[in-house]
């Protein structure tokens, strides 16, 4: 099919976009978002052997290993998507204004979705916006801040674009909204330390009506009130739990690829519902490991669990976060405590900026724990990789908070440079 069939009706375009939803380029993604952050910080410990992985736990990532060009690989395919049907789209005169404002905005959050974990997971990388793929092909590393700057801009359109209201069967929010765009342009101005924008914006989320704070053990149902966005999987589970929960508990069955790093249970406090209704354990040789529990799902043929993608617990903890860090004491405490009285606890007694800075970044760890390397992304952006994780792990040093650079992609493009820590 030419690129004029492929944008010529709304039907054809919008068959053309969904290809920004591939299962198979959003499950790498996914788990490769979700895994290996995970392993690098003090979150996840894998159980197997495979020495790809073992060097994520390690933080030794050598240039040569197959998930950091995987990392690197899938996230820049699906871009190149977006790139390409933005400029379809854009060029086409046979959609409605509607769908044509729909489909752009859904490709510019996806744009903006990789972009953001690229950057945070690497630095300073290219900046492929162009639709004709060869013209990104010999890109030097664009600044974080330039990175940056395009997406606020791409989430900016995509707030202006979309509407309020999920395409599609509503109730599963599987393609982005207004929200959407809103929830992670103010996780993005969190992160660039921009604190009243953030709070504006979660703000903006919270009280559109459109979600409420689910019970724990429906949070992650994909009917969920909680959801802002979810990302529908071939048979109704999440793509990541079958690596998270072994299918039958025994001794003699190894435990999940990935599972809670030994240190992780002490991080809950006494009462807390989310250590037995988002954690299960099991024991193999003796030893006791405990599994991620969000997902109940490990297989399923019809089942009634997508991969969460964005929720409304982030927003209240965004808030609290941003409201802190104003001096707003008494309203980053309300919602600091929505989320730990969904969780069985009593109101924080943290009163002051410092106090508040630390119980949220505890209160993040506790209710993200296997979620898009949230934790690993806040120690890094809070200055406090080096010092939480190197006292675990002999193999850490400072320039581990960046993967490095694939080899094979520094072979593909001279001008790419290294980051500091390792050699091609």
């Amino acid at each position: 099919m030419s690129t004029t069939q492929a944008f010529s009706t709304d039907s054809a375009a919008t068959s053309t976009v969904l290809t920004i939803y591939s299962y198979y380029v959003n499950t790498y993604n996914v788990q490769y978002f979700t895994y290996l952050g995970g392993l690098s910080s003090d979150e996840l410990q894998y159980t197997g052997s495979d020495p790809g992985y073992t060097e994520f736990a390690q933080n030794s990532v050598s240039t040569s290993n197959g998930y950091d060009n995987d990392l690197w690989y899938y996230p820049y395919t699906e871009i190149g998507y977006t790139n390409q049907n933005i400029a379809g789209i854009t060029a086409s005169t046979g959609l409605s204004a509607a769908t044509k404002s729909q489909l752009i905005g859904e490709c510019k959050f996806m744009r903006a979705f990789n972009f953001f974990y690229m950057v945070n997971f690497y630095g300073a990388i290219p900046l492929s916006i162009d639709p004709i793929p060869l013209n990104n092909a010999k890109l030097p590393r664009a600044s974080v801040a330039a990175v940056y700057s395009q997406i606020e801009a791409d989430l900016k359109d995509a707030i202006s674009d979309l509407p309020t209201a999920y395409v599609g069967n509503a109730s599963l929010k599987i393609r982005p909204n207004k929200w959407a765009a809103t929830a992670l342009l103010s996780r993005v101005y969190l992160y660039q330390k921009d604190y009243a924008d953030a709070a504006t914006l979660a703000s903006q989320v919270i009280n559109s009506g459109t979600y409420s704070m689910a019970s724990l053990n429906n949070v992650f149902v994909n009917t969920s009130s909680e959801t802002i966005l979810q990302f529908a999987t071939q048979y109704g589970y999440s793509t990541i739990a079958s690596s998270f929960l072994t299918a039958t508990k025994g001794n003699t069955v190894p435990p999940a690829t990935f599972v809670l790093y030994p240190t992780f249970m002490s991080s809950f406090e006494a009462g807390d519902n989310r250590a037995t209704s988002w954690v299960t354990s099991t024991t193999y040789n003796g030893v006791t490991y405990n599994e991620i529990y969000k997902w109940k799902l490990a297989t399923a043929q019809d089942g009634n669990e997508y991969n969460m993608i964005l929720r409304l617990a982030e927003l209240y903890l965004i808030r609290a976060e941003a409201e802190a860090q104003q001096g707003d004491i008494t309203d980053a405490q309300a919602d600091l405590n929505v989320v730990r009285n969904r969780a069985g606890l009593g109101n924080t007694t943290a009163s002051t900026i410092d106090d508040l800075e630390t119980a949220i970044l505890k209160e993040r760890k506790v209710e993200f724990f296997g979620e898009f390397s949230h934790r690993w992304l806040d120690l890094k952006r809070t200055g406090q990789a080096d010092a939480v994780i190197a006292p675990l792990k002999s193999t850490y040093k400072s320039t581990s908070v960046l993967y490095p650079i694939p080899y094979s992609q520094v072979l593909l493009n001279p001008n790419l440079t290294q980051n500091p820590g390792y050699s091609n």
